[in-house]
């Protein structure tokens, strides 16, 4: 629990944490102290902001910090514990520092690797050097033990000064490293970690093709996936491998659907890509019209049949308002009402796309049960606001429903400064946490606008209206002062008042 509150909180959660190994360090067993020390080390980030939380001001020596002390006299002990190793390898004394990197050489745990890189990058020579030529040494011989622990921690601190040592260590150890290991790293870890090891072996033929199709169609890392694809299609072009294309051309990620079926395209199978036309995402929609094209095929009379018929889908929808012309969108009138509700989505996404919205159709779709379908038609209506009921945006900012609230809040959005003053307070007292906070960031915004104006770049009106209209939104303001704070309520009603 500590661990995972100080990876995002503050100086008083690291400094808990802190507390918390110094007394496990003191009445917990060896075992138990490398377990937690285990569990840091997965977290490298909290590992390197510990690190600074323990020596706080390099300039100030010792860190004045009693648990940090009794560690210190644990370390000057026969037999110092893990923790206390670990923990005073990052204190404020390059003395201390050099001991504890000296105590870790002696008797090498992986648990301890993570703080050991950190202390490769030291700005003190007789702290740097020693932990440099041991983290060389234990990646040497023992990369199954210490190159897992040391990957995540060196790929975070490359970027520092004297960091491109641990990335270069880990690298080669990497390169030199059995093929379990290798297999090993490349399916844990953070994402920064899968990736070297992936390029590194793609760049060495370490991969199989197997193992390029797998990654491409479970690796969680979006750029891992999307380079085993490349890597997999152009091995199975030059191959003529089309179970392995047509494989990933079903696949659900669409950049992998696309590159497969650049590779299909390619060898000239243009029914295979054509038949892709009605596909969801729009590049791969792209890459079928090509392949439609080349065939002869008239993607536009495709897309006309399949939105008027029994079974229209998104991405017919789609296709259709990208390739038909404005005159044709009275065909998706009649899907406004269809019982699917993605289809209605796309429907009215495809009326804005084509710039035909008609008002009297999208403006029952804002109370739509569906979310995304409330979002489309608030965006296709925000152009045509003007010609929307006047009392409409207010009666939806006041819907139970938060994606109505949503709806309202843009609409009004494209009014004058009153409207959007008044609206942007209301909101900021949203119980949502998402709406309330957009809401309070554009009132703030327009209150430093309007009352320092030597800081836009655009004048911001003073609103207008009657003097009791202004002092009703002075009040709101007043009432918003607990989530807008004093000074953009002082700022307000300056403005208001000017």
């Amino acid at each position: 629990m500590a661990i995972s509150r100080a990876a995002a909180g503050g100086a008083e959660d690291l400094e808990r944490l802190l507390g918390v190994l110094t007394a496990l360090d003191s009445t917990g067993t060896p075992e138990a102290a490398r377990a937690v020390l285990g569990l840091l080390a997965r977290e490298p980030r909290t590992v390197a902001r510990l690190d600074e939380h323990v020596r706080q001001d390099p300039w100030r020596l010792p860190y004045r910090s009693p648990g940090l002390a009794k560690l210190t006299a644990r370390l000057d002990g026969p037999a110092p514990g893990a923790v206390a190793v670990a923990l005073t390898s990052a204190h404020g004394d390059g003395r201390i520092r050099e001991r504890a990197v000296r105590a870790m050489l002696a008797a090498p745990v992986a648990e301890m690797t993570p703080f050991l890189v950190l202390r490769t990058g030291d700005w003190v020579a007789q702290v740097r050097d020693p932990a440099r030529a041991g983290l060389a040494t234990l990646l040497a011989d023992d990369p199954a033990t210490h190159l897992p622990a040391a990957l995540p921690t060196a790929l975070l601190v490359g970027a520092r000064s004297r960091g491109g040592f641990a990335v270069t260590q880990v690298t080669a150890a990497l390169l030199a490293a059995p093929a379990p290991v290798r297999r090993a790293l490349s399916r844990s870890g953070p994402a920064a970690q899968r990736r070297l090891v992936f390029t590194t072996g793609l760049a060495h033929g370490w991969l199989h093709r197997d193992d390029l199709v797998e990654a491409a169609e479970s690796d969680p890392d979006v750029f891992v996936r999307a380079r085993a694809a490349e890597a997999a299609c152009r091995d199975a072009v030059w191959t003529g491998r089309l179970p392995t294309l047509r494989r990933l051309a079903g696949n659900r990620r669409p950049a992998v659907r696309a590159t497969a079926l650049t590779g299909l395209l390619r060898l000239g199978l243009l029914a295979d890509v054509s038949a892709h036309l009605d596909d969801p995402a729009d590049l791969v929609r792209a890459i079928a019209r090509e392949a439609a094209r080349r065939d002869g095929v008239d993607a536009p009379a495709h897309y006309r049949r399949a939105v008027t018929g029994d079974a229209p889908t998104p991405g017919a929808v789609a296709g259709f308002a990208e390739t038909v012309p404005s005159t044709d969108a009275v065909l998706l009138h009649p899907l406004v009402t269809h019982p699917a509700a993605p289809v209605r989505a796309a429907a009215v996404r495809g009326l804005r796309l084509l710039a035909a919205v008609d008002a009297s159709l999208v403006v029952p779709l804002l109370r739509d049960p569906a979310p995304a379908v409330v979002r489309e038609a608030a965006t296709a209506l925000r152009p045509v606001t003007g010609t929307l009921p006047p009392a409409l945006p207010w009666e939806l900012l006041a819907d139970p429903r938060v994606e109505r609230r949503r709806a309202g809040y843009r609409l009004l959005g494209t009014r004058d400064v009153p409207a959007r003053l008044r609206a942007g307070m209301l909101l900021a007292l949203d119980p949502d946490p998402g709406l309330a906070r957009r809401g309070r960031a554009d009132v703030v915004r327009l209150a430093r606008d309007a009352g320092r104006p030597d800081r836009r770049h655009t004048s911001t009106p003073v609103p207008t209206g009657t003097a009791a209209e202004r002092d009703d939104l002075a009040r709101l303001a007043r009432r918003a002062a607990p989530v807008l704070g004093d000074e953009c309520v002082d700022l307000l009603t300056r403005w208001l008042r000017s």
